[in-house]
């Protein structure tokens, strides 16, 4: 471990999180309710009593050490490594978004930036849980003052040094209450230590005070498909016990509501249940127009729960998780493994594997620039690839082989293409490495609105919408303080998925949607109407698309995306859309 703590903070995340916008259905609060506000995750609903998180460890002491400041260290070492342990092993029994997370944060108790600072604070006499409180908390401030992305961060470095403090101390690791009952969990932020291994038998839906939509919180419990409200301040005066509504979908938080509310809630919440427990039928129209709902993963393990959700294939394999907690790049058989792993599981189907995305927030020593003044503009993807021609060739040779080994149709897509030179090229390389579909993620403006060249030049286009929004409107997804403008519901950011949806038609190429937009089931209706033939999403968001997509038929679909795209803002073409689907339905 050569790095320092703050380039790391940020190299796990795989997704961003979906705006409160986004996740609006249209669903309000009972009037005269008292509501508090945040950023809903999901489009879930709960009921139940609070049952808060406990307070943190209180600050150790000042008193001087009566050990050597070598013996002090000596413990911060072991229980160091001891926390480290505890936080991998959760991520294995995790596995999937929450393993990536959980190596970072393993990664925070080990960087040696902190471990110089406490050695720092251990010479002039401090004792180790002293030593430990003072450093990461130094450390936990510069975060927080950074904001945005790595702000969030902050609660995860703050939850290493609680738990490396409580092993020195020979107290219990911080973690969620157990109230006996099911229960609503509120925590000034939960880390992603506890979001990982959460008991969905007990908890009914997390209430955090702080976080946002990039927070760990938010991306693990949509990946868990746990319903949550994130970022309400307001929550610091929830008591335990005290009633309460987590309407996601509003992101709202409910407080006593009425006997009418709460039986509206559990039928709206039963509804979901049997929506969830139906038997899973492929993605479709109501007039039988098939709309095929694939998986978005992250790694492997997540298979298996991806089919038994009605998953129709995979429309995103990330591959970041061979590369980022590595050193160097992994050989062709740990690629090949991995990658036939995951093929393996889907006979027959279409799984389409994005090669390396690194860069921006996902740094790699052996293939990006850390000095790049602005890495969102810089060399990422397959830009960085393309500087490291190895890299890029065994990863293609090792998704041959796997490819050769199983019965999947292996469908490979470079990211961040932006030239129908660069589309030709890697559609090239891959034919000459034995790879029969290669296709580009669209991803920035550029590639939008030549489309038509690109598809000429390649298989197939999956736009990602999360970047391809934040490059639309200029404003970093990974920045709290511009969070508004990160909606793919702007009419410009549906100018440009209708362009490619209308290309693809024109040259008989297949187009789907890969970003966090495809789990939105409004959205899901619009962007089918722009033209987009498959969605892909995180698998606990299907049920409620499927459920969505089967309400409307196809020229309904088209007449909401044609008045979504009349909309001045993201607001009004939510609206707008949500009137023109309301309209066909009558």
């Amino acid at each position: 471990m050569t790095s320092s703590l703050l380039p790391h903070a940020s190299s796990q995340e795989v997704a961003p999180a979906v705006s409160a916008a986004s996740a609006a259905t249209g669903e309000q609060p009972a009037p005269g309710a008292r509501t508090l506000s945040g950023t809903g995750v999901g489009q879930g609903v709960a009921l139940g009593p609070v049952a808060r998180m406990a307070a943190p460890l209180q600050a150790p002491g000042e008193e001087p050490s009566a050990l050597t400041p070598e013996q002090e260290h000596a413990r911060v070492q072991e229980s160091v490594a001891a926390v480290a342990q505890d936080l991998a092993a959760r991520g294995e029994a995790a596995g999937g978004t929450a393993q990536g997370v959980l190596q970072a944060q393993a990664m925070m108790a080990q960087d040696p930036a902190l471990d110089k600072a406490v050695r720092a604070r251990l010479g002039d006499g401090a004792t180790a849980e002293r030593a430990v409180h003072e450093s990461f908390e130094q450390f936990r401030r510069r975060l927080e003052q950074a904001g945005g992305y790595l702000g969030e961060r902050a609660a995860d470095l703050a939850d290493v040094a609680q738990r490396v403090i409580a092993h020195l101390s020979g107290l219990p690791a911080p973690g969620v209450p157990d109230p006996g009952h099911p229960f609503v969990l509120v925590a000034q932020d939960l880390a992603p230590a506890d979001t990982a291994l959460l008991d969905l038998e007990k908890v009914l839906a997390v209430v955090t005070i702080e976080g946002g939509p990039t927070s760990h919180t938010a991306i693990l419990a949509r990946e868990k498909g746990l319903t949550a409200v994130v970022g309400v301040a307001g929550a610091a005066e929830l008591t335990d016990g005290e009633t309460v509504v987590v309407d996601a979908a509003a992101s709202a938080v409910e407080i006593s509501p009425s006997p009418e509310r709460e039986k509206e809630v559990r039928a709206r919440i039963a509804e979901r249940a049997a929506a969830a427990s139906a038997p899973v039928t492929p993605g479709a129209l109501a007039d039988g127009t098939p709309v095929p709902l694939l998986a978005n993963l992250g790694s492997p393990e997540g298979a298996a729960e991806a089919v038994e959700l009605g998953a129709e294939g995979v429309g995103l394999f990330r591959t970041e998780f061979l590369f980022l907690s590595a050193e160097t790049a992994p050989d062709v058989a740990a690629q090949r493994h991995a990658y036939q792993q995951m093929l393996e599981a889907f006979p027959g189907q279409k799984v389409v594997i994005r090669l390396l995305d690194a860069g921006a927030d996902k740094p790699l020593p052996f293939l990006t620039d850390a000095d790049e003044e602005n890495p969102a503009l810089g060399r990422r993807g397959l830009r960085a690839l393309n500087a490291q021609p190895e890299i890029l060739r065994g990863q293609l040779t090792a998704l041959a082989e796997a490819a050769a080994a199983t019965e999947a149709d292996l469908w490979v897509m470079a990211p961040m293409v932006s030239t129908a030179e660069e589309a030709e090229a890697f559609t090239a390389l891959a034919a000459e490495h034995g790879l029969r579909t290669a296709g580009v993620m669209v991803e920035v403006p550029s590639s939008a609105l030549i489309a038509d060249q690109l598809l000429t030049r390649t298989g197939f286009a999956s736009i990602g919408t999360n970047d391809l929004t934040q490059y639309t409107m200029a404003a970093d997804r990974l920045l709290g303080s511009v969070a508004e403008l990160q909606d793919p519901w702007h009419p410009a950011v549906l100018r440009l998925i209708g362009e490619v949806g209308a290309a693809g038609a024109r040259q008989d190429r297949p187009v789907g949607v890969c970003g966090e937009a495809a789990a939105d089931p409004l959205l899901a209706v619009v962007l089918v109407g722009l033209g987009v033939q498959t969605l892909s999403m995180a698998p606990a968001a299907m049920a409620d698309v499927r459920a969505e997509l089967a309400r409307h038929t196809a020229a309904a679909a088209r007449a909401a995306a044609q008045a979504a795209l009349a909309a001045a803002g993201a607001q009004d073409a939510r609206e707008a859309a949500r009137a023109a689907l309301a309209d066909g339905s009558r």
